[in-house]
């Protein structure tokens, strides 16, 4: 589905005053205590999953302020991010049995974000590359993919590249416009989010190998598809016009 942007800002004031939203985090100060006096009457309780949701703020950001503040009074140092998302991924490694009783409830409950919350994201995101292989390989279209890629030596790679054979040069023409890869985005392109894949990664593509195509699979904002001239377009799926252009090299 193509949003235009007015489409888009209309859906996404309707969703600004609709709970949970993220609050101020000086009512999370001021609750604070009233976390430690629920669990010291019942650690199996959901107490600071109630707590999140009583101040509308996300349970698994709940959790990391939480355990941040007990790592860092229990070790005496301010605790790594490396070590806070291990035990958010595995609350188990928590040396507190209540707090990771605690801490698990909220991961498992909070449908917005978190560690369970990445692992669906990513398994999505996985699943979407997999249906874009598939199709190119329907297509008969030759290609490298992001590990290949980076066997090569290749940082930053999109998902896949259309491959150059050693005699003959095939590239991809969709709508009239030359791709040299194309990038799966399991989500819907917002402003917010193309503009941060535009900086980081779709510019430092189309400058290492060319003009290429983004995959939005769950649509986009239609204004958002304004660099077509300057090599970098959009869809919705994966498109079906396609022509396949081969010259030789020799």
């Amino acid at each position: 589905m193509i949003l235009t942007k007015a489409q888009y800002d209309e859906i996404a004031q309707c969703l600004v005053s609709v709970p949970p939203t993220r609050q101020s985090l000086r009512k999370l100060k001021q609750r604070f205590p009233r976390y430690l006096n629920g669990v010291v009457k019942n650690g199996a309780a959901p107490v600071l999953l109630e707590l999140a949701n009583e101040v509308e703020y996300a349970p698994s950001l709940m959790a990391r302020i939480i355990l941040e503040r007990f790592l860092q009074e229990h070790d005496e140092t301010p605790p790594s991010k490396s070590v806070i998302n291990s035990m958010l991924r595995d609350p188990s490694q928590i040396p507190d049995g209540v707090l990771a009783n605690q801490v698990y409830q909220c991961i498992v409950n909070d449908c917005c974000y978190g560690p369970l919350v990445d692992c669906i994201k990513h398994a999505i995101g996985h699943e979407h590359e997999v249906l874009l292989r598939d199709l190119l390989l329907e297509k008969n279209l030759s290609f490298l993919d992001e590990d290949q890629l980076r066997a090569k030596g290749y940082d930053k790679t999109p998902d896949f590249i259309l491959q150059v054979p050693v005699v003959m040069l095939c590239l991809l023409a969709v709508e009239g416009h030359i791709i040299h890869w194309i990038e799966s985005k399991a989500s819907f392109g917002d402003e917010c989010s193309h503009h941060a894949y535009l900086h980081d990664q779709f510019w430092s593509y189309w400058n290492r190998f060319g003009p290429g195509l983004v995959i939005y699979w769950y649509g986009f904002i239609q204004e958002l598809d304004c660099n077509r001239e300057r090599g970098i377009l959009l869809a919705a799926c994966f498109p079906t016009d396609i022509i396949t252009l081969c010259h030789s090299t020799a």
